[in-house]
């Protein structure tokens, strides 16, 4: 077998550097059947490979804890991707001998055969392995046609085909062990990567979606004509509005003592000056930009360091925009105060007009709603914000938006 796939990774390689821009469109077309055809059949190889060390224990041999974290190691993969590769090539090594047949032959692929497998166990244990090759046939042959989400919605009714006499019991059987293998399977994991930002990999169960789409959704459209975000960016930023409202609500259990919050380390002179970066209680950094911004609305815990470093002193912690006064924002602005933005006044942070290390006040002449996304915004850009002749603010766009430069307000929570 080594030699066979010496040859074959010879064969690709060679491939690697061909010409693809001197083929024709059908040749191309036929070209990515194939190299998509093969992808499935190295991952039959792949799966076989990985069932034989870990049925021979290799990975404890070699001194690691388990085969998932062996193959962390060896092929650099994150412990979500190698564990579902140990679980996989267990299974199909007990499944019906035609999902790996069909994975091997290159017909369907792994996350298919995952679904066709799935459904197989329930099928046999509802209606006993006649009916279970008759599923297996007939999800393969699906596969051609649908990709794994829809096979899984058409496993879900498959005695309907193979035993109708059984289908509507099975139904309900199908969808406990549906609902079982959500809750296996969910997690969450937090990864940080080299340069200190963070990926986040999920499997979320069927409640916890809808919590997490209900939650998300709203938050994630654009905030206006001018919002120039992705989805991908909108939905990020909708996230760290969740997560802001959740810290702002004082309800989330205490972390080692203390109320859950950000502790952000800064000097004082840099965050006067503009030009000190933050330190997160992470250990990871933050730009001037955002320190200030996070100091708009927050808890300041002001920690005063000598050259060195070290604390000297630690005062108290002091909230800025809150109480009474926050109340009497939120009945101000009644909501994001940028112009054209819907958000209500529980996604918005206070924004201090003139910044509160500037010599800024802490007063509702000096004070703004804005949601996350304008928040940044207004960091970042070259808008401007102040309070008109009636005490209602207004902004400014930059030049090259309006040569003018005429002000405008949020007309959304404001109607008259």
């Amino acid at each position: 077998m080594v030699e066979e796939l010496t040859q074959a990774d010879a064969a690709v390689a060679a491939c690697v550097d061909a010409a693809a821009w001197a083929l024709s469109e059908q040749d191309l077309i036929a070209a990515l059947d194939a190299a998509h055809r093969l992808e499935q059949r190295l991952a039959a190889v792949t799966l076989t490979l990985i069932r034989e060390l870990d049925g021979r224990g290799t990975a404890t041999a070699h001194g690691a804890s388990s085969t998932t974290v062996w193959l962390r190691e060896r092929l650099h993969l994150t412990i979500t991707a190698a564990r579902r590769l140990v679980d996989l090539a267990s299974t199909l090594d007990t499944a019906h001998p035609g999902i790996r047949q069909a994975l091997a032959d290159g017909q369907i692929t792994v996350d298919q055969a995952q679904v066709i497998t799935d459904t197989a166990t329930t099928v046999h244990a509802a209606a006993g392995p006649e009916a279970a090759d008759k599923a297996v046939s007939l999800l393969t042959d699906w596969a051609g046609q649908f990709d794994p989400i829809h096979l899984r919605k058409l496993g879900t009714r498959i005695l309907d085909h193979v035993a109708p006499d059984l289908a509507d019991a099975a139904a309900e059987a199908a969808l406990d062990a549906e609902a079982h293998r959500a809750t296996r399977d969910r997690h969450l994991t937090l990864s940080t990567l080299a340069d200190g930002r963070l990926r986040l990999t999920a499997t979320l169960d069927t409640e916890t979606a809808g919590l997490l789409r209900a939650t998300i959704d709203p938050l994630s459209a654009p905030s206006g004509p001018d919002d120039q975000r992705s989805p991908g960016q909108r939905q990020h930023d909708a996230l760290s509005d969740v997560c802001r409202l959740a810290l702002r609500t004082g309800e989330l259990p205490e972390n080692g003592g203390d109320p859950a919050h950000i502790v952000v380390t800064t000097s004082y002179d840099g965050l006067t000056g503009q030009l000190g970066s933050g330190t997160l209680d992470t250990g990871l950094h933050l730009t001037p930009e955002a320190v200030r911004r996070l100091a708009c609305d927050a808890a300041i815990l002001p920690a005063v360091l000598n050259g060195a470093g070290q604390p000297l002193d630690l005062g108290r912690q002091r909230r800025l925009i809150t109480g009474p006064l926050r109340r009497a924002l939120v009945l101000r602005d009644r909501g994001c105060a940028f112009p054209g933005c819907d958000r209500p006044p529980r996604w918005c942070d206070a924004h201090h007009i003139h910044h509160w290390a500037d010599g800024g006040t802490t007063s509702l002449d000096n004070a703004v709603l804005l949601c996350g996304h304008h928040h940044r915004h207004l960091h970042h850009s070259d808008w401007a914000v102040r309070l008109a002749g009636d005490g209602h603010p207004e902004f400014v766009p930059p030049a090259w938006l309006d040569p003018e430069q005429l002000p405008r307000r949020n007309h959304y929570h404001r109607r008259t």
